[in-house]
């Protein structure tokens, strides 16, 4: 059974939606459907591995679902996202599943709207709550304010090393910020790059800060930013960058930072230039890329970011993401769409394991075999982990994200002070 796909613009959503409509019966309180003719599913158009990982599965261990209830895949441009959500939820024409929002802030709302399922509860009720990994449940109830989303990828995100110069340097894994330091001064001192990070992008500079932040304040310190209990102003919070800020002050960056792209920052680290490299889980595909990383997979370790000497988090606290969120309509969970949501929380892991080489935050149900070494290394690093953190705009308004990002590099080569970083940052929140 082939999954069947349309692409839809902003435009022809306008359209398409009343379309949609039609193909959902019985509305519902909340301005939903009651029941649905075939499983709709709503993703942006950049995201093709869920509708390839819902064919095989529709053709193999969920056919059965797909008879009674054929897959229906729409897709939208990511920038176009947010706004297709809010018009489908006014019509009371949202799909059986969709996108979460690019916003964890409209989650959150159509959630309040009665537009968005509680996985606790339905879960729960169906008996598979213990298919999703803790990890991925603490991390999207961080960013969503509740167990509003599922996790068709599931990312972490720590610092990758070349094992073979920590060794040729006498270097062991750093287990606190201290020792990373020492670590960079000696690799320094032996005339090796330590860090790379793009300073264009930006945000792998404020994830070192947030990480740092995490550690030494707990795990709810940017909650706090967020509720108005604290500001990025205080000491303790200047503190973080300062740090960080420190490291850029020792050229310990390399030259031209604020230049460096994301390609040429992870060539760095893959031709062994650069020892260091805070990166999530999805560098997978160019670590498992014998032609990307020259360096071996065999040379290739992670490590959570180092714990802060007296510090209220500890490094068990994963800083993480969920990617390629999807989330249900409340209003269309019953005994027709149940069954389908049942295959896929209870198969999907292993199939997008086994076909796309992705961590998701489902289980492994099924024993995968030719998992990449460091791809079963995450595995394992998300199978082990309860308690995870977010990064640093997480919680932020888009102008404080722009405004962080665009003002990292600047910090990391002195252009800016930590004071005036993250007095600029707070004043956009």
């Amino acid at each position: 059974m082939k999954v069947t796909r349309k692409t839809l613009t902003r435009g022809a959503m306008i359209t398409v939606a009343g379309a949609s409509a039609l193909a959902l019966t019985a509305c519902g309180g909340g301005g939903g459907q009651s029941s649905a003719d075939a499983l709709s599913v709503l993703v942006n158009v950049e995201n093709t591995e869920v509708p390839a990982v819902l064919d095989t599965l529709a053709a193999g261990a969920c056919s059965a679902e797909a008879e009674a209830m054929p897959v229906e895949v729409d897709t939208t441009p990511q920038t176009n996202l947010d706004q297709q959500l809010q018009l489908l939820a006014g019509q009371g024409a949202l799909p059986v599943l969709f996108s979460a929002g690019n916003a964890p802030s409209l989650t959150a709302e159509l959630a309040d709207a009665g537009n968005v399922a509680d996985f606790e509860e339905v879960l729960g009720d169906l008996g598979i709550a213990d298919q999703i990994e803790p990890a991925a449940v603490s991390t999207i109830e961080n960013l969503y304010g509740g167990f509003r989303a599922l996790p068709f990828e599931y990312n972490v995100e720590g610092i990758w090393y070349n094992t073979a110069i920590f060794a040729e340097n006498g270097i062991d894994e750093p287990q606190t910020f201290d020792d990373l330091v020492a670590a960079a001064e000696t690799l320094s001192a032996a005339g090796v790059q330590p860090f790379s990070a793009s300073g264009e992008q930006g945000w792998p500079i404020t994830r070192l800060i947030s990480s740092y932040l995490f550690r030494d304040l707990g795990p709810d310190a940017l909650q706090k930013v967020a509720d108005g209990e604290a500001a990025l102003t205080d000491p303790e919070y200047v503190a973080a960058a300062q740090a960080i800020a420190d490291l850029g002050a020792e050229g310990w960056f390399g030259q031209g930072v604020g230049s460096i792209d994301m390609a040429t920052s992870e060539n760095q680290f893959l031709n062994g230039s650069a020892a260091m490299f805070y990166m999530g889980s999805w560098f997978l595909s160019g670590l498992n890329d014998p032609e990307m990383n020259q360096i071996g997979v065999e040379n290739v370790g992670f490590m959570p970011f180092p714990g802060v000497e007296g510090g209220a988090g500890d490094r068990s606290q994963l800083a993480a993401n969920v990617g390629l969120p999807l989330t249900m309509n409340a209003n269309l969970v019953n005994d027709d769409t149940t069954p389908w949501l049942e295959c896929i929380v209870e198969n999907y892991g292993a199939t997008a394991l086994e076909q796309e080489n992705r961590v998701s935050g489902f289980a492994l149900n099924e024993e995968v075999a030719d998992v990449p070494e460091l791809t079963a290394m995450v595995q394992e690093q998300v199978a082990n982990t309860e308690t995870t953190v977010l990064w640093f705009e997480a919680l932020f308004s888009a102008e404080a994200t722009t405004t962080s990002q665009r003002n990292a590099a600047p910090l990391l080569t002195g252009s800016i002070t930590p004071e005036e970083f993250m007095e600029m940052v707070q004043a956009d929140l």
